[in-house]
This record gives C-alpha cells, structure tokens and sequence, in this order.
C-alpha cells in the first residue's frame, strides 16, 4: 500500500507540475529536481511492485491493490481540479483498512459494518480539507474544486461537520460495544483533533491550512487504529 501510495502521489505531481511552476517552488519536478520522465518512471515501478507484493498475499488483496490504484489515477488525471475531486478520497481510504485487515486476516471482522460508512463520511472530509488548502491557487489557475464551489468558509463548515460525525459514531460506537468511559472519552479526546483542525481552518492562511489539513489526516488515522482496537478488545462489536 506504501508503494501504491508513492505510485498516485508521484503521479500527481507529474498531473500538476505545469500548474505548480512559479506557484509551488518545493515541487521537485518545477524545482528541477525530478524529469518528468523520472516521475513516470518511478511511479511505474511503484505501481508495479505494489500490486505485486498485494498478489503475493492473495489474490483478494491485489484486486484490492488494483482497486486503490485506479482510484488514485482517477483522481490524478481526471477528478482532481473539478468539483467532483472528493470523491476518490471518500471511496478510497475506506479501502485502506479493508486492504490491511484482509491482508492480515484473510477475512473481515463485523467491526466494519462501522468502520467503512464512517471512513467514507472521513474520507470526504479530508477531501475538502486538502482542496482548502490549494483554493486560491485553484481560483487563480481558473480551476474548480469543492472548496471553490463552495468557498472558504462553507467549504471548512462542510468538513467541521463530517468530522463531527465522525467523532460521534466514533465514541458512540465504542459505548455501545462495551468500552468503559475512560476509553470511549479518551476516543472522544482524540477525534477532537481533526475537528478542530477544520474549524481552525475556516480562518487560516493557506500555508496554515495546508498545515491542518496534515493534522486532519493524522487525527483521522490516530482515531481510526485506537477505535479499532478499544471496539474489538471490548469483545461486542456492533453491527
């Protein structure tokens, strides 16, 4: 998945490179620093061994593998830059645990009745953060975007109320399936922490939005592995 990853985000580079020139003066490939036939060929090989060590598993993970890289592309070459571009945040990342849990596992536990709804609504929001953080550049550039469509401060009031209901499945899942009230608060603590970032970013700068929204994913990922474990070492998973 780490492969795939640097594959789509390699990629991405390459799509945004032209826009990026004069406007973005740490990209390596405007910066000179990268060919961008070196992108091409780096994110190929990171393609390649991707789903190739996922078909080393199973073959249900490197359909997954499959999956998540056409996901990626989509974004890269055809959704990024129109209205649409959450999409393939909220579609994908609820791959991302299916993926390491099926790899793991062979199987699906119930948990993920929860955890995939949820990674969706989280997966849009971060979406919308990560257009924030690109929107007057976008607006310069003459390209659409749902922070642009939407603008600054209704775009990050879409995002602050996603991440709230993350944050309440989350704490409220973990009650329901018979964590005690010091792990569903610690739970409830720590999905604070992309919520706020959203809010925050409603105000911020775009280099501080660009900052947030990585705080956003962090929080996200933080809350995803701690609600895993809390809802399935408390033995009653709801589903």
């Amino acid at each position: 998945m780490t492969l795939l990853q640097l594959g789509i985000g390699t990629a991405n580079d390459l799509v945004d490179a032209p826009r990026d020139a004069g406007r973005k003066a740490g990209k390596p490939i405007p910066a000179g620093l990268v060919s961008p036939s070196g992108a091409v060929i780096l994110a190929g090989a990171c393609f390649g061994a991707g789903v190739a060590i996922a078909a080393g598993v199973s073959l249900t993970t490197a359909i997954l593998a499959v999956v998540v890289m056409a996901i990626g592309l989509a974004y890269d070459l055809r959704l990024k830059g129109t209205a649409w571009s959450w999409l393939p945040f909220a579609v994908g990342i609820p791959i991302l645990p299916v993926f390491g849990w099926v790899g793991a596992t062979g199987t699906l536990d119930p948990v993920f009745v929860i955890l995939v709804p949820t990674a969706v609504i989280a997966g849009a929001a971060l979406a919308i953060g990560n257009a924030l953080v690109d929107l007057e550049r976008d607006r310069a550039a003459g390209v659409s975007s749902i922070a642009v469509a939407l603008g600054l401060r209704n775009a990050s009031g879409v995002a602050v109320a996603l991440f709230g209901t993350v944050w309440s499945l989350a704490w409220s899942s973990a009650l329901l399936a018979g964590a005690g009230w010091v792990l569903v608060g610690l739970i409830a603590i720590v999905g604070m922490i992309p919520l706020v970032a959203a809010a925050w970013a409603g105000t911020a700068t775009s280099a501080r939005r660009e900052r947030l929204w990585q705080v956003e994913a962090i929080g996200i990922a933080l809350l995803a592995g701690l609600w895993l474990a809390v809802t399935l070492v408390a033995g009653r998973p709801v589903s």
